[in-house]
This record gives C-alpha cells, sequence and structure tokens, in this order.
C-alpha cells in the first residue's frame, strides 16, 4: 500500500522523501513558509553572492547557468543578466543528435537568438547509446548515465574556464522534498544525491565502453572544486514564483515552443504540461519506469504543484493522477527499441521484470493496477 501526503499526492515511494508527524511532505510544509520569507532579504543575498562571482572569475563570464533549452533554465538565463546583471555563460549538455527532437534544438537556438553565449557539450552518441542501453538493463532507468553527464558537464566547464559561480534551478530538498541535499541556497553537496552518490566510473565499464569515454560522466572530486573555488547555488530559492506555472509562462513569452497536437495529449505523454521535457522523448519511457517500480509519474508531481499553489483542489489532483500518470504511447516505445537496436520484445520482457510487484496486482480483467487505488491521506 502506498501512504500520500495529507495535502498533496506526495507518495511515500519517492525516494527519500520527507514526511512530518501530521503526514504532510516536506514541500507542502515549505509552501505554507512563503508569506513568511523576506524576499526583498534573499534577493539583497543573491546579489552579494553575484558580485562574489564577479570578482572571484578568472573569465569575461561572471558566472555559468545549466540550460536545457527549457522552461526552467530560459527563465534562469533571463533572471540572471536581466535582473542580476551578470554575464553568464550558458552551459549545456545536450542529447545525441538521434535523440534530440527538433525543437529541443529550436529552443536551445532560441537563448542564443536571446542574445546568451551558449557552450554546448555533446558526449559521443556511441557511447551515449551503450550506457543507455546498459542503464536500462541493470537500472530500469534509461538516463542513470545521462544524469550522470549533465550533473558532471557544470563544474567541468567551470574549472576549465575558471568561472567559479554555477547557478542551478530548484532545491530538489524543498521543491520536491528528500532528506539527501540542503535546506537553503548551497548545492555543493549535490554529490551526494541519489544519481551521483556512490557513482564510480568502474561501474560503467560493463557497459562494453573503455574508461577514457567516460570523462564526460565524471563529476570533479571535492579537492578539484576546492582548488578552482567552486560555488553551486540554487537560483530558485531566491525567487517567490519559481515553479512550473511562473517559469512555463515566461518562457512561452520569450520564445519557448512547446509541444503540440498529439505529442502535447496526456494519453500519449504522461504529462499534464505540454511545456516540459521538451528536448527528446524518452523521457515519457523514464517516467513510465518510475511508475512501474515506485506506483507514480510525472503527474503526481505536477498535480501536486498546483495543489500546492491552489490552482486545483487535492480531488482534482487525484483524478488527474488517475486518468493520465504513467502513460506512454506505443510510438515511444516502438522508437527506444529501434535506437538500441534492440527486439520489441526484450523491451517488453525488461518492462515487466521492473514492474514492482509489491506495489500492482493484476485485475479481474486481467489488467495490471496499482494495489492502492484510493488516494487516502497517511492517517486513513
Amino acid at each position: 500500500m502506498i501512504g500520500y501526503c495529507k495535502r498533496c499526492l506526495t507518495p511515500d515511494t519517492w525516494p527519500d522523501a520527507v514526511f512530518d508527524q501530521e503526514g504532510v511532505c516536506l514541500p507542502c510544509r515549505v509552501a505554507e513558509t512563503m508569506g513568511d520569507i523576506d524576499w526583498n532579504e534573499r534577493v539583497k543575498e543573491l546579489h552579494r553572492i553575484g558580485q562574489w562571482g564577479r570578482d572571484h572569475s578568472h573569465s569575461h563570464y561572471d558566472c555559468i547557468v545549466g540550460v536545457s533549452g527549457g522552461k526552467d533554465s530560459t527563465r534562469q538565463a533571463f533572471y540572471v543578466r536581466d535582473e542580476l546583471g551578470l554575464n553568464p555563460l550558458l552551459v549545456c549538455c545536450t542529447y545525441p543528435p538521434e535523440e534530440m527532437t527538433e525543437r529541443g534544438a529550436h529552443n536551445l537556438a532560441n537563448l542564443a537568438e536571446c542574445g546568451f553565449d551558449l557552450h554546448v557539450v555533446s558526449p559521443a552518441p556511441i557511447v551515449s547509446k551503450k550506457l543507455m542501453n546498459y542503464s536500462l538493463h541493470q537500472h530500469g532507468n534509461l538516463f542513470r548515465a545521462t544524469e550522470l553527464a549533465l550533473y558532471a558537464t557544470l563544474p567541468q566547464t567551470a574549472i576549465s574556464y575558471g568561472i567559479p559561480l554555477i547557478f542551478l534551478g530548484e532545491n530538489p530538498s524543498l521543491t520536491f522534498g528528500g532528506r539527501v541535499g540542503s535546506f537553503d541556497s548551497d548545492a555543493n553537496n549535490q554529490r551526494s544525491h541519489n544519481t551521483l552518490g556512490g557513482a564510480k566510473v568502474a561501474d560503467w565499464l560493463p557497459a562494453g565502453v573503455r574508461i577514457n569515454e567516460l570523462f564526460p560522466y565524471c563529476y570533479p572530486d571535492e579537492w578539484e572544486f576546492d582548488k578552482a573555488n567552486i560555488r553551486i547555488v540554487y537560483l530558485g530559492y531566491f525567487m517567490r514564483d519559481f515553479n512550473d506555472i511562473a517559469n512555463t509562462e515566461f518562457a512561452l513569452n520569450n520564445g519557448l515552443e512547446p509541444r503540440i497536437a498529439e505529442d502535447a495529449d496526456p494519453e500519449w505523454t504522461g504529462s499534464i504540461n505540454p511545456a516540459d521535457a521538451l528536448d527528446e522523448e524518452f523521457v515519457h519511457i523514464n517516467q513510465f519506469f518510475k511508475y512501474l517500480k515506485l506506483g507514480y509519474g510525472k503527474v503526481t508531481q505536477q498535480a501536486s504543484v498546483k495543489i500546492r499553489h491552489g490552482l486545483i483542489s487535492r480531488e482534482e489532483g487525484i483524478e488527474l493522477v488517475r486518468k493520465y500518470d504513467g502513460k506512454c504511447n506505443e510510438i515511444y516505445m516502438s522508437k527506444l527499441a529501434d535506437y538500441l537496436e534492440i527486439p520489441r520484445s526484450e523491451l517488453d520482457a525488461l518492462i515487466a521484470s521492473y514492474r514492482n510487484k509489491d506495489l500492482w496486482h493484476l485485475n479481474n480483467h486481467g489488467e495490471w493496477e496499482l494495489k492502492e487505488t484510493i488516494y487516502r491521506s497517511n492517517d486513513s
């Protein structure tokens, strides 16, 4: 049985989820305190951090902003340049050309067209495919290796270019909940997060790659951080309205291209935000695998944000989750099998092997369904 936050729909199967004695998740408690925060003082602190970046940079740039071209990173880039007055270098670890959508390329190009300097890192596509295949088979997570590269690219670039200040978006501990992370703006301990925690280069050698091909996936050691004076900061901590809703509106007003037609249908994507995860399509499959293993998908996260901001009721959120969570159109499954050059039957076997039988059962119609289908509070 899955337990849920009494305020939103965060499940207790969320990795490292934190609930208080009343059964309320950490992000809901954080949302309650938003009105008590001195936001003017936080902005002053952020300006001091920006000045630190200027003073300590050995480059033409004041800071690095990690971007994908999506809604969140578009807002971050504009905020750092136009509100803080800094000169940022936007850094993107991009997907292989076979995997990246035209929409993703358009949105990344949009940032350059808006006047930003852009540094793009593209790990070798052949290696990326091998690691994705290995990640899928070993972990039921297509992007486990990809996430390592996404994390590593920013500090690697910062060290190479002498730009010690790095801005990320939201603090995952405060936004999604979790014991791992910080409760302020400090992101320097992200090496202990789920994906990075305990990651070793040698773990990926069975994927059929050489050790010298794995540099893009190697997060710098602590001594390298100290030597280069690297400082990573969660920008969203300082912005009262840094969330899916506000970021989507801002990005759409500044050139972001969202999903359209069938590609935006929640029945296809398992997402109720057509401006979310735009740069490739396999994200829907990864959310589906998460749904199999943990009993929740993207819509649970999206609906919970809407509930916390008063845009929908908990009951309306439950209905959205029941209708769309874990949805993934067959066309994406077939594309993945073709991309990884594996039989579709092999992918189906993986799907069956990763379904968590503690959470799922076959109903009277021979269909898989969650054992707990009523979204009850933790104390119900």
